[in-house]
């Protein structure tokens, strides 16, 4: 009887620092991809920008645009 206690208890301190592992890993890899996340807005936000202070335009001004052949 007092073998399979402490066999018992063996096995949950065992399972505990399994857990503990488990938890201390998944815990670092949260951590990295809101690192990740963070940069990945950092750089979504910066293109927005670039792309806002452009406004190039695909469409020539009628000064620039060349009359067509029939003229």
């Amino acid at each position: 009887m007092q073998n399979e206690i402490l066999q018992s208890i063996e096995d949950l301190q065992t399972k505990v620092a399994f857990q503990d592992d488990t938890i201390e890993k998944l815990n670092q890899a949260l951590a990295d991809q809101q690192k990740q996340l963070d940069a990945l807005q950092f750089q979504m936000k910066h293109v927005i920008d670039r792309l806002r202070q452009q406004q190039v335009s695909n469409i020539a001004s009628e000064s620039e645009e060349t009359p067509p052949p029939h003229y």
